[in-house]
């Protein structure tokens, strides 16, 4: 099927093509929706086709994103770690993005489509967090509809660029395949990159769960700062002898402590990804101990958890 096939398709089942179109990418599917937005709004015709483009694609938004709630509300922490699993860079871990999410609280959901990664995982934060569901569906579909209403309102203002555009493409196919190709591949080797870069920055010394338990019983102090984000922490509960931090504010969880006695970073992220780049931050301003738990939260529960009990 060429351009103008699929323009000719998007023309007679808009609503449709929209709705299934938004639904895949928020569910977390590679699909790119922002350029069938920009196509249906330069196609639409009057005020209650382009209110019927918008109705399908904040209904769309705000289904999947409920599906992602009552996930992120049913299985808690397990899902955002999944979802930090899944990803192709291990260093972008959700804990960060969980703790300012916290932080702007309804408000996140408003700007979370602009935002990279973040439409994905807001929703299942506030499902774990127990956010109110209909304070959550108010605030995910003002979002959306901001979100969807700006993407098809730029179609329709520069509806005879796009329409330009996608009868240049059509008759030059081959040169769009090759720019299309050759995007993909840049973003490919972009996030492979990253991923090589975190391989080589988590070369940092790490501590194991068992030194670390034999260090905090010893008679010198140990900074062992807890970077597990509020999800995790509310369900599972604070860690004994650690100090709850977040990785925008170190310096508040540090406080006035001694650069030449002993840190230790934890987290529950794939790759220990916050507490490596917790570390790293801490080194950087000239703490000279600084050593991420190895395995993160997960090895520290279970080796604790067999320690014998007195």
């Amino acid at each position: 099927m060429d351009l103008t096939q699929m323009t000719e398709s998007l023309q007679r089942d808009a609503v449709w093509v929209v709705f299934m179109n938004v639904l895949m990418q928020q569910v977390g599917l590679p699909v790119p929706v922002v350029p069938t937005l920009l196509m249906a709004g330069s196609l639409v015709l009057g005020a209650g086709q382009m209110a019927s483009l918008l109705a399908a694609a904040v209904l769309a938004s705000v289904f999947a994103d409920w599906l992602w709630y009552l996930a992120g509300r049913a299985f808690g922490y397990r899902v955002l770690s999944g979802l930090c699993r899944l990803s192709i860079n291990p260093g972008s871990c959700v804990t960060q993005t969980e703790a300012r999410f916290v932080r702007w609280g309804l408000a996140s959901l408003v700007v979370a489509k602009f935002i990279p990664g973040f439409s994905t995982v807001a929703p299942p934060i506030a499902g774990a967090l127990r956010m109110n569901q209909v304070g959550f569906l108010i605030a995910a579909g003002f979002g959306a509809a901001l979100w969807a209403g700006l993407a098809l309102g730029a179609g329709w203002l520069m509806r005879q660029e796009v329409q330009a555009a996608i009868a240049y493409l059509d008759r030059n196919v081959s040169t769009a395949a090759t720019i299309v190709v050759a995007v993909l591949a840049i973003w490919l080797g972009w996030k492979l990159w990253q991923k090589y870069r975190f391989g080589r920055l988590s070369g940092l010394p790490h501590i194991t769960p068992a030194e670390l338990i034999e260090a905090l019983q010893a008679p010198a102090p140990l900074l062992f700062l807890d970077l597990r984000g509020p999800v995790i922490v509310a369900q599972a509960g604070h860690v004994a002898g650690a100090t709850v931090a977040e990785l925008d504010f170190l310096s508040d969880a540090v406080g006035n402590w001694p650069r030449e006695r002993p840190i230790v970073t934890m987290c529950a992220c794939p790759g220990d990804a916050t507490a490596i780049e917790a570390a790293r931050q801490l080194l950087a301003a000239g703490y000279l101990s600084v050593r991420p738990l190895k395995g993160g939260y997960e090895a520290w529960l279970a080796t604790e958890s067999a320690q014998p009990r007195g």
